[in-house]
């Protein structure tokens, strides 16, 4: 129960709204009833001209009102009816509209919070969130788990309020009637219930793996249709079809588990209702040959009790529904309540720039058990252009991503003219920062919108200014569209050089104090390369730029050369010092040179 209200917290902003459709609700169950006692007055006076016998203590009201029909000739009553069967059926009409509508109401707007909640707490977490958990996996929490909550919200609580209000109802009736018989009937009430409860656990367990098979789907269709070249230029495709069919088949194995346990409900429930439903008719058939009830009435206490049949079976497929939101509520709440590692600091402070330099001190960074920064201590001076080579897994990129504080070092600090970044307000910090990465990222829009996407309120004529310093320029004007042309998913509709000349456009746009280059240049052919090296080398003055590169030819010119080795600085100076000294950066650049 603790969990379902868990659920229903994402309904609390709409409780005035849900108030009204169980409002809505009560006037429907109660018209439900009242044109199931037009059963009483038909089958007794209208039809046989006999009078209503109800062997219970009516109410004053009530027995005036009974009194009143069995004086009333059947031709005048029979009229009555009429009038009050329509009245009847288009208020209840019109409640049963309501209900609906509010509760699909209440359902959008839950799902609509939920995705917007989901969707700002990713967009919250720190980096090394992402990299333990696929892409595939939390689309599947916004897109299916959501739904099955939408379901449980919309109609699992509609059900659930509306069939509970009609057991209330009819129990009502079939107590007030004849409690005896009543009272023999309801025992059958905790052997249909076990079944529900039972069921009910073991689908809430189903659920949550298939929710689970969801997420592998998901994650396995975004990783080949992203890396839809590599699969075809390996000839991997049947390999792919098969990995995917096994998955899917687990998952139907799964949904097919919970149809079986769902669909098992509805018999077993129906035929317990058979059962007590069997007795009555035996026991009141008895009462009604007796004399000592009247035939309508004996009707309205059947029907009444049929009736009770529908909303428990409604009821276990509530109770399913529920399990199954429940399990996707645990999924949710796994990522609403997740706390980014990198945190924002109570008192921040403001970075607007910065003069002095960027120091690191005593880093020492890991991903889980793997060790990748050791003790690091560097200083960059405000102006310089450093550049950070060594074999690939040597930290070179995960250093860099300190300063923005993409990660936060285990032991050590980043400062910025002595201040540690982790008491800056990230937004701040990451406003002075321009970055290109190693793995060009455009989005599909256009391609104006991507060279400015650091800076959206930028004028056309900025971002062609930008444009020419990246010498992408000349491409763009060739496009159908020009810059509003559409790239694609991931710039898909243009070379690699050109997404990375347009993620150096966007770079430059940014005007930011720090630029960090991941590999800036790594897309371009050599005439492209030579042109956006001049141009990055006059954006040094007046900028602190941290440049990786495997192409050592690129970095010659760098005020200094930090060389990494297995985490740890095992060289630094010019590009001629390090060549005297004849150390690893002399390795690795006669190897390029060979090559």
């Amino acid at each position: 129960m603790r969990d379902y209200f868990k659920l229903l917290k994402f309904v609390r902003p709409y409780y005035g709204l849900f108030a009204i459709a169980i409002v809505c609700m009560g006037f429907s169950a109660v018209f439900d009833g009242v044109s199931l006692a037009m059963i009483v007055p038909l089958a007794d006076k209208v039809l046989t001209n006999k009078k209503i016998i109800i062997p219970a203590k009516l109410p004053a009201l009530l027995s005036g009102l009974v009194d009143k029909i069995n004086n009333t000739p059947p031709e005048v009553l029979l009229g009555y009816m009429v009038v009050s069967v329509l009245v009847l059926f288009f208020l209840k009409g019109v409640f049963g509209f309501f209900q609906s509508y509010f509760m699909s109401d209440i359902g959008q707007r839950v799902v609509r919070d939920i995705k917007a909640k989901l969707y700002a707490r990713i967009q919250s977490l720190s980096l090394n969130y992402f990299t333990h958990k696929r892409g595939g996996e939390l689309m599947s929490r916004i897109t299916n788990d959501v739904k099955l909550v939408e379901n449980a919200v919309s109609y699992g609580s509609t059900d659930l309020i509306y069939q509970s209000l009609q057991v209330v109802i009819f129990a009502v009736v079939i107590f007030f009637i004849y409690f005896k018989m009543a009272l023999v009937s309801l025992i059958f009430v905790p052997l249909i219930s076990f079944p529900i409860i039972r069921v009910g656990k073991v689908l809430r367990k189903l659920s949550k793996r298939s929710q689970e098979k969801i997420a592998d789907t998901n994650s396995l269709l975004y990783e080949t249709i992203m890396g839809a070249r590599i699969v075809k230029a390996f000839n991997m495709e049947e390999y792919e079809i098969t990995k995917f069919n096994r998955v899917n088949t687990d998952y139907y194995k799964l949904s097919m588990k919970s149809i079986k346990r769902t669909l098992l409900l509805n018999p077993s429930t129906e035929f317990l209702g058979c059962i007590a439903g069997v007795l009555v008719f035996f026991w009141g058939g008895r009462e009604v040959i007796a004399g000592k009830l009247s035939f309508g009435v004996f009707g309205l206490f059947l029907g009444a009790l049929l009736s009770l049949i529908r909303p428990f079976k409604k009821l276990s497929q509530v109770n399913a529904l529920n399990q199954q939101a429940m399990a996707a509520s645990e999924r949710i709440h796994e990522v609403l309540e997740t706390e980014p590692s990198v945190k924002e600091p109570l008192l921040p402070k403001k970075l607007t720039g910065f003069k002095q330099s960027i120091r690191f001190s005593g880093i020492w960074f890991s991903y889980a058990d793997t060790q990748i920064l050791k003790g690091i201590d560097l200083e960059v001076d405000y102006g310089q252009m450093m550049a950070i080579v060594g074999p690939s897994g040597t930290g070179k990129s995960t250093l860099v991503d300190l300063i923005p504080r993409f990660y936060d070092p285990q032991k050590g600090s980043v400062s910025i003219d002595g201040v540690d970044v982790r008491e800056f307000d990230l937004k701040s910090l990451r406003n002075q920062i321009g970055i290109v990465n190693q793995e060009t990222i455009l989005f599909n829009d256009t391609i104006k919108a991507n060279i400015a996407y650091g800076k959206p309120e930028a004028s056309v004529k900025e971002i062609e200014e930008a444009a020419r310093k990246a010498h992408a320029h000349d491409f763009i004007s060739q496009c159908p569209q020009g810059y509003d042309t559409m790239i694609g998913d991931r710039g898909v509709k243009i070379s690699g050089g050109e997404r990375q000349r347009i993620a150096i456009a966007r770079a430059l746009l940014k005007n930011a104090p720090i630029l960090i280059l991941d590999e800036a240049t790594s897309q371009l052919d050599s005439t492209s390369e030579r042109i956006v090296q001049e141009a990055l080398d006059s954006l040094v003055s007046g900028r602190t730029v941290f440049v990786i590169a495997h192409r050592l030819s690129t970095v010659r010119n760098a005020s200094r050369i930090v060389v990494l080795d297995k985490g740890i600085i095992v060289e630094q100076g010019t590009h001629n010092q390090l060549l005297e000294k004849k150390g690893l950066y002399k390795r690795l650049y006669d190897a390029q040179e060979i090559q």
